[in-house]
């Protein structure tokens, strides 16, 4: 027999009615909260009911959020009526934008809680870029170090590579297994290693600041407010444990700002770095870098560009930065997608943050124990959860593996195939956060070092298929991720499909060619049923 395929595309074809009624009847009654009073319910039929009309399961918040139909209606009607021209001049058009810009900007900034008499607020084209701005800018100095927690976004990770060239010394700070939290005596450690002066040139400036230019060379410590890959929500008094100590901070808030309430003036990072799109969905061009004020000045960008100077010229080989945000704001800014920004948090705002983090809470909490609860008939586990495995100060994102009744990790890229034929959004891979991945899965420095320094690139696939040969480990998981429009019916129906993997050995799941999704590649039927 072949893999089940659902008749049709919706939730009542792809699971039993009677036991969803049921199921859905005790969480309604162990979470009453979450939807009380069926606001959640209407507004997923308003502006998402294009999932539940595709039949589709979307999981992949962590990876983009979605926007909501009258976030499109808005920014649609807007163009279709203003008439708006490049900021960097002082014609009607011009003005036009310049306006809708600012008001995108205050939006962003109110949002996040940061005063604009505290932070700039730089639009750059994602987090990655607004990641990068800082790693090109910081005046790393041989005696300064970068420390980073092993849990990062390659985004932040890139930043050592300025570090190192500038001479600075690179630390990161281990998280521990299994819930994948930092190891806050090792990072209290860094933290006074530098600060304390254990080494020549390091120290704490009176103002609690290293002093920069002319004196001791500045620390900055980066981390994640919410781990892409576990969900793991790290301690935001490390910002000030690391200021009172010395140290710069560098506040990733990519994960983190989606589904929950961030105060950005009360937390005082010196950087805080986000994508617009993990939280709105739509547009998905826009980033932002919030800088102290206080803290603007000891940035240096390596180039300049078209509206990033006052002035500039060829001949006197000279050039000035503008002051504020344009310093850093490389040529013109998206000025046709920011006032899409403005409409897209005015949409979550009306939604709720708090709104949004205890439906997130309330589900994810659920999914964890419904995870726990899938055995096989020798009572082994289906599921392995990488993090925590209770719902206790982490997100909605949820890293995990599969294993047969023998222990034998299923294919997750299989996992995933088979997952599109339901029309369920989910990722697999390492989500550009290796530190974390290899921590959960037991990968060590002596096994990873080898693949590194080579003459040749080593693809993707060599580097997976070589781990898993050498060392019995597929560097890859499975993430699943909630946010601001999952229901019920999507956890529910993504337990129903990970129930047919059990009692399946894995070497026997292998992928045919009936059954797929118009448009998508065909995938074989599996070899023999998933129960």
């Amino acid at each position: 027999m072949a893999w089940h395929q659902a008749a049709h595309h919706d939730h009542g074809a792809a699971f039993d009615q009677a036991a969803y009624r049921q199921a859905e009847a005790s969480f309604t009654a162990r979470y009453p909260g979450f939807d009380p009073d069926g606001t959640h319910r209407r507004l997923r039929d308003a502006e998402y009911g294009r999932l539940d009309r595709a039949g589709h399961v979307y999981l992949d918040y962590a990876g983009g959020s979605l926007h909501a139909a009258s976030q499109i209606d808005a920014h649609a009607g807007l163009l279709r009526a203003a008439v708006l021209g490049n900021p960097h001049s002082g014609n009607p058009a011009s003005l036009a934008s310049t306006e809708l810009v600012e008001a995108a900007r205050q939006a962003i900034c109110d949002f996040l809680g940061a005063p604009r008499e505290d932070y700039l607020c730089v639009l750059t084209a994602n987090a990655s870029a607004a990641l990068r701005l800082v790693g090109e800018s910081y005046p790393f100095a041989p005696g300064g170090t970068l420390a980073l927690t092993v849990d990062n976004h390659n985004s932040v990770n890139g930043i050592r590579e300025f570090a190192r060239r500038a001479g600075a010394r690179v630390r990161y700070v281990p998280v521990t297994p299994p819930d994948l939290r930092i190891d806050q005596l090792a990072m209290s450690r860094v933290l006074r290693w530098a600060a304390t002066g254990a080494r020549a040139g390091l120290g704490a400036s009176g103002t609690g600041h290293a002093s920069g230019a002319g004196g001791r060379p500045r620390n900055l410590l980066a981390f994640p407010a919410q781990s892409n890959f576990s969900g793991v929500q790290h301690p935001l008094g490390l910002v000030a444990e690391a200021s009172n100590a010395g140290w710069d901070v560098l506040l990733d808030a990519a994960a983190y700002a989606p589904t929950n309430l961030l105060d950005i003036g009360r937390i005082a990072p010196d950087f805080a770095a986000l994508s617009i799109y993990k939280i709105t969905g739509y547009p998905t061009g826009v980033g932002c870098l919030l800088i102290r004020r206080d803290r603007a000045a000891m940035l240096r960008r390596p180039w300049f560009a078209g509206g990033t100077v006052t002035i500039a010229s060829v001949r006197g080989e000279g050039h000035y930065l503008a002051p504020g945000e344009a310093a850093f704001e490389d040529g013109t800014v998206d000025y046709l997608s920011l006032p899409a920004v403005t409409a897209g948090l005015a949409h979550i705002q009306r939604v709720g943050m708090p709104e949004i983090h205890h439906r997130v809470h309330c589900l994810t909490a659920w999914l964890l124990e419904a995870l726990a609860g899938l055995r096989h008939a020798n009572g082994r586990p289906l599921v392995q959860v990488l993090g925590p495995a209770g719902a206790e100060r982490r997100g909605g994102t949820v890293a995990l593996r599969l294993h047969d009744p023998g222990g034998v990790p299923f294919d997750e890229s299989l996992v995933e195939a088979l997952a599109c034929r339901e029309r369920i959004s989910l990722r697999t891979g390492c989500f550009c956060n290796p530190g974390a991945g290899e921590v959960a899965l037991g990968l060590t420095a002596a096994q990873m070092r080898p693949w590194f320094g080579r003459p040749e690139p080593v693809t993707q696939a060599e580097f997976r298929d070589g781990v898993r040969a050498r060392h019995g480990v597929r560097p890859a998981a499975i993430r699943a991720s909630l946010g601001v429009a999952s229901n019920f019916a999507d956890v529910y129906q993504f337990t129903c499909f990970l129930r047919r993997f059990l009692d399946c050995r894995a070497p026997d799941i292998t992928i045919g060619h009936a059954g797929s999704p118009a448009g998508q590649q065909a995938f074989p039927e599996p070899a023999r049923t998933v129960a």
